[in-house]
């Protein structure tokens, strides 16, 4: 099972002490100590780089491989005293306590973060008084990434009403978690007992989440690939074509298709494929009538009964 994303921060950052004790590791005596995969170690790397004491150039981390050894050119410099300003204590303070109230946070973690936070108070001095009038309420979204993460990490099965934007409708099922990851949001990948299969799961779409006692048992399942994003339309996946005006070119950009074809006055023919051609019904209406759908036929007449329904439903009120 994949790591949860705490557990992966934990790795990340043995990794970098790990590192700055064996210049020119290899990659493969690297990934046996720390009990995963070279790409799952190449895919640490790829992140590393982008950490530092600072966004400026040389406080950030200069580590790279050749594939077969890993190098980290600047320790020294990256291991200078941090020095915070005022307001970076502050904003680290806020967030801190902030993060140390998150629902499911497990509770050697929150203890961790706390004593961690009265450290930096104490080194802050004046700055951490300003911190202590300002708080952070995290929207639902946090508390689900909580429980989420609280299950992967115990092997607990969950209970969620989800919203299908497909469907319009609240759905219940209980899911077995497989892993949290963000594409543009954020995401949960879960075996499905409703539908026995694999599915992913939008957290800002789930209306409520609930740990059970079940202990979670998602089949072994080859995690995909999400590099060239979350939606990865299949050559055996349904033909939807789609004819938009001017103002509805974003769909060309916004959905992965096999081709556009320009028309005149500036609009476009999107011919792309999806798994669940229902779930464009969505797009339709968001278009208005800046496109519309043209095929497969039963398509479109769903999508032009569910606008004249919206717009009934809208004279009437």
């Amino acid at each position: 099972m994949a790591a949860n994303a705490i557990d992966q921060t934990r790795r990340m950052l043995s990794l970098v002490t790990y590192l700055r004790e064996r210049p020119g590791a290899h990659v493969t005596d690297v990934a046996r100590a720390f009990g995963i995969t070279e790409d799952e170690l190449i895919s640490d790397l790829d992140v590393l780089p982008m950490c530092g004491t600072s966004f400026r150039g040389g406080d950030l981390l200069d580590i790279d491989t050749d594939g077969d050894r890993i190098w980290w050119h600047n320790p020294d410099d990256v291991a200078a005293p941090l020095r915070l300003a005022a307001d970076e204590a502050t904003a680290l303070l806020v967030a801190a306590r902030a993060v140390a109230t998150l629902p499911g946070l497990r509770e050697s973690d929150r203890e961790a973060l706390l004593r961690a936070t009265a450290k930096l108070e104490a080194a802050a001095g004046e700055a951490a008084g300003a911190s202590s009038r300002l708080s952070v309420t995290f929207e639902s979204e946090g508390g689900v990434f909580a429980e989420v993460d609280r299950a992967i990490s115990e092997r607990r099965r969950l209970w969620v009403r989800y919203y299908s934007p497909a469907r319009d409708e609240l759905t219940e099922r209980e899911v077995d978690p497989i892993r949290l990851f963000a594409v543009g949001h954020t995401y949960m990948e879960a075996w499905c007992r409703l539908s026995e299969a694999r599915r992913t799961f939008r957290l800002d779409r789930v209306a409520e989440i609930r740990i059970l006692d079940e202990h979670a048992a998602p089949p072994e399942l080859e995690l995909r690939d999400l590099s060239a994003g979350l939606v990865q339309p299949s050559a055996d996946d349904p033909e939807v074509v789609v004819e938009v005006g001017p103002g509805g070119r974003w769909v060309a950009e916004y959905y992965p298709h096999d081709r556009a074809e320009e028309l005149t006055g500036g609009g476009l023919r999107i011919t792309l494929r999806t798994p669940d051609p229902a779930s464009l019904r969505r797009l339709a209406l968001r278009l208005g009538s800046d496109g519309r759908i043209v095929a497969p036929q039963e398509l479109a007449d769903n999508a032009r009964t569910a606008a004249a329904a919206a717009l009934a439903a809208y004279e009437s009120e």
